[in-house]
Order: C-alpha cells, then structure tokens, then sequence
C-alpha cells in the first residue's frame, strides 16, 4: 500500500502572488474528497518569512474536515508556532524541519542544529500532552548544497536522536532536488532496516518531473511506503535556493502506482477534479 501525504502548504508557499484565502479553502476541500491519507495544509510560521501562508488560522476554521478521513498536518518551525497549532482542534500532526545540514537549519529557522533539537525536545513534549503527533522532517537527508558534511550515518545519527525522543513519525526531505536514485538506495538501503517497526519514515523528494517516477521507484524498492507529493509538482522551499526544484508529482506518483498494481486509498473520480483544481489555481497564481 501506498499511503500520501499531499502537501498544498508546501506547493504554495513560495507563490508570490497571495492565494485569497477562500479559493484556498476551496482547494482544500476539494483535496479532503480525494482519500489522501495526510493533507499538509498550512503553517504557523512568521508572516514575513512565509506572508503566502498568513491566513492558515482562518483557513483551517472555515473548513468542514469532518467529512474526511483525512488526517490533517501543519507545519512550524519554533515554539511559538508550535503552541498556536495545538490550538487547533482539527490539527493531527505538527510537522517540524529539522535540518542535518548547519547552514540550512540557520537559514530555515534562524538556529543551530542544537537549539533546533532542544525545540523538537519541547514540540514533543507538547504534542504529548496535547493528543498531537509530531512528524520530524529531516531536511537536507540526502546532501545539500551549502559543503556541509554528508553521509549516510550522518542522517541516521540525527534520526535516532529522534527515536530517542520518542518520536516515531519522521520524513528524508530532499529539499533542494540533489537526490538521484543511487542516493536513495543508498540511504533509505542503510536506514530502513535498523528501524523498530512501530517507526514511519516517509519520503519528502524534490524532483524535476521527468525524475519523479525512478526516484519514487528507488525509494519503494528499498522500503519505502509513505510519500510527500503535491500535484503537478508545483512548490518547493523558498528557504533553500533561487531556483526552486518541484516537489514530486502527485499524479505521476498516482500513475506509477497503478502501472505497478500498487494498492493506494485514493478515489480516483476526486483524484482528477482535485488535479483540475491544481491546474487551475496554480495558473492562475504564479
């Protein structure tokens, strides 16, 4: 089985001319319908640093998620983010990224690599209290482009710091596209199979779209079931570089499962109008 985690926060956030907040929600919505198993829908993060996302409060009251089964995840990057998505009733998951690559990490969330682990230390045990998962992504799992140092043992070393903690949902994000297949053999190959079976770990992958289908290839051939995606591709991390490398294509992602009978929970009639309405939007703000 094939689960997905569709990710419309992350294919908008580095638009540059503002979604008005009911076409989000209407958006949304229409993702709710699909069977989508996590839908990342907003963040709690600095208006200024990300303004596209300003209105993910407002945004998350307006919608009925009652209707879905879909879990819903929002992502921050500091304590205060944080405490005002446990706020939320609706929120299932915090997403926090946790970058093994220094330079990344200070300019994602303006701190080190130790004071973002004594922050995830605090998240977790907040999420705790508050009946909320805490899903890590590890950003900068598969290399980076900033020189810092990177190996597979590097990204394990980080991600049993998160075990240790208690954390069992955690996600290998690309983030800037370096990953090609060898290094996703490589490196979900090593991690996978030293993993205590009540763990998830998911693939966040940054991928040109004529790339998507061999890099999910490699990845679920090495184990890999849980996938971040987002339709058409559209997104990446405004944080990382100029040039912004896609996430990975929903709908190549959908297809290539079906080519290899790949069971997944999607609804195939919702799965196109929900294409549709990417195209759409997407277009019509760029």
């Amino acid at each position: 089985m094939m689960h997905f985690t569709e990710c419309p926060r992350d294919a908008m956030q580095g638009l540059l001319d503002f979604v008005p907040t009911a076409e989000k929600i209407g958006y949304i919505n229409s993702l709710l319908e699909v069977g989508f198993d996590v839908i990342d829908a907003g963040s709690f993060v600095s208006p200024k640093a990300i303004p596209q996302l300003a209105d993910t409060a407002e945004v998350f009251s307006k919608i009925d998620w009652s209707k879905s089964s879909s879990k819903i995840l929002a992502i921050i990057a500091n304590r205060r983010g944080a405490e005002e998505a446990i706020k939320m009733e609706m929120v299932d998951f915090i997403g926090f990224p946790f970058s093994v690559s220094e330079t990344f990490q200070q300019r994602n969330t303006n701190s080190s690599i130790l004071q973002s682990l004594e922050t995830v230390e605090f998240i977790q045990s907040l999420a705790i209290q508050n009946n909320k998962q805490l899903r890590v992504y590890l950003s900068m799992a598969f290399g980076n482009p900033y020189g810092d140092d990177w190996n597979a043992e590097i990204v394990y070393n980080w991600l049993n710091k998160m075990l240790e903690l208690g954390i069992t949902d955690i996600a290998l994000a690309d983030t800037t596209g370096v990953s090609d297949v060898a290094t996703i053999k490589q490196l979900f190959g090593f991690i996978i199979p030293q993993l205590p079976q009540n763990v998830k770990l998911s693939a966040h992958l940054h991928a040109p779209l004529n790339e998507v289908q061999e890099k999910v290839s490699a990845a679920w051939n090495a184990g890999c079931r849980h996938y971040d995606t987002a339709f058409k591709g559209f997104g990446g991390c405004p944080m990382a570089a100029d040039s912004l490398t896609g996430n990975t294509a929903t709908e190549l992602v959908y297809n290539w499962c079906k080519s290899q009978s790949i069971e997944t929970n999607i609804n195939e009639q919702a799965f196109l109008k929900a294409e549709n309405n990417a195209l759409a939007l997407f277009n019509k703000y760029h």
